[in-house]
């Protein structure tokens, strides 16, 4: 279905917000009068593929679900340094191909419907192989989806910067975690009020329905995506992958803010690390049921709708401050974390802590991911977007693939060891997100 031009400008102006709502910085004059299109249509996806993010997040539901079938604990460990470093690693290489086209959004749309195809394939692996044998598929079929998901990265903010102006984007990220956690408030609701959520059965089931649903959204959100009014961009910068990419890995050194950049979104990862260890605290007081799963789920869902708009409002003012931000109330939960376990441990076993203090954790989370994408797109231009995006994000690929040694420490000293190394990260991502120019 395609929605009329009045309905399109009129939801535009109402999420703008404002009477400036057709303002137009550091997009082509020729993208402007079709922003209100574009930023819908790239509303819409976004929302669909962060609530399919939240249905199948490696940090919570896809450890859930294979410790559900027994997977070894080998396997498990390596689903987030999977799901996020091989979503990262293989850009710089993408990027190059992706310049030499003009028009980029087809390239989003084929990563989401790769990552649609390995979810499809998880399903049948998961109700028709024995546990261990799908935990290998599973995970194989992670790093299919991930790889896929990098290919829809670099073109998105391609996209993004071509069609929304500066003064947008921000808005348009935050308003989708908002919906999408709207989205995930509903699903974890459906899932406490299954019969024995409260017990700790495997429920393969009801992990092939949540399968099959995210799968559903990405192959919406690439239809959606298609229609995306994308103006041809620069095609200049091709050439061999492997030579370009080490030409434009030199960037690191000769960029000074693109330097600082990467260096505060390294330090950044304490945002998202430190939520794993978190849960892992508060699980060993539970039972590992349904119930236990729906209540972090709700938590998870509710901070990207509470804070998704406020992220993203404040990211289109000061994007460094918002990481700062985030950095900051990531390293106040890991203190009140580790506080309790220390002092109290008991009142980690309370029904609400947990959910609590995933909360927070997630919406610290959020404000990294938004403040650190609307910076990224605000400091680089149409010409070098792709590239700026590709950098950083290889570069962050092997910064998170290092990021297993997390594993060894927790095995050595504790994870309260773990949490005490990501609390000195998040303090020096305050400092270097602080230490960037503005780019608003």
């Amino acid at each position: 279905m395609k929605l009329s031009r009045e309905i399109i400008d009129n939801t535009y102006t109402l999420l703008a917000e404002d009477e400036d709502a057709r303002v137009c910085k550091g997009i082509p004059e020729s993208a402007c009068s079709e922003q209100p299109r574009a930023f819908v249509a790239q509303l819409a996806a976004q929302t669909l593929t962060k609530f399919g993010d939240a249905l199948v997040s490696s940090r919570l539901v896809l450890a859930w679900m294979l410790t559900s079938i027994g997977s070894p604990a080998a396997l498990i460990a390596l689903l987030v340094p999977l799901r996020e470093s091989l979503a990262l690693l293989p850009q710089l290489f993408v990027a190059q191909f992706i310049r030499e086209h003009a028009v980029r959004k087809w390239f989003w749309v084929g990563g989401s419907i790769g990552q649609a195809l390995a979810l499809l394939g998880m399903i049948v692996a998961l109700l028709s192989l024995p546990g261990p044998t799908a935990s290998v598929v599973i995970v194989a079929l992670l790093a299919v989806f991930s790889l896929a998901r990098g290919v829809s990265s670099v073109a998105a903010k391609d996209v993004l910067g071509k069609t929304v102006s500066k003064s947008r984007r921000g808005r348009l990220t935050g308003l989708a975690a908002s919906a999408a956690g709207l989205a995930t408030l509903a699903t974890a609701a459906v899932l406490w009020l299954l019969p024995g959520a409260g017990s700790g059965d495997g429920h393969v089931g009801m992990f092939a329905a949540i399968l099959g649903l995210a799968a559903t959204l990405w192959l919406l959100a690439a239809w959606v995506y298609a229609g995306v009014p994308e103006v041809p961009g620069a095609t200049e910068g091709g050439g061999n992958a492997f030579t370009e990419a080490l030409r434009s890995l030199s960037l690191f050194w000769t960029d000074v803010q693109l330097r600082g950049f990467i260096v505060a979104r390294m330090l950044l990862v304490a945002s998202a690390f430190a939520i794993p260890y978190i849960v892992v605290l508060v699980q060993r007081a539970g039972n590992g049921g349904v119930g236990d799963l729906a209540l972090m789920l709700f938590a998870e869902g509710a901070a990207g709708l509470l804070s998704g708009p406020f992220w993203g409002r404040w990211s289109d003012r000061a994007a460094q401050h918002v990481m700062a931000a985030a950095a900051a109330i990531t390293a106040l939960i890991i203190i009140a974390t580790l506080a309790l376990d220390g002092l109290a441990p008991d009142w980690l076993a309370l029904p609400l802590t947990g959910p609590l203090l995933l909360f927070v954790a997630a919406v610290a989370h959020h404000g990294a991911r938004v403040g650190r994408k609307t910076y990224l797109v605000d400091m680089a231009d149409g010409d070098n977007r792709a590239e700026y995006t590709a950098v950083s994000n290889s570069i962050m690929g092997i910064f998170l693939l290092a990021g297993g040694a997390l594993g060894l420490l927790d095995a050595a000293f504790g994870t309260a060891s773990v949490l005490v190394l990501l609390l000195a990260v998040a303090v020096g991502a305050v400092l270097r997100a602080l230490a960037l120019p503005r780019v608003d």
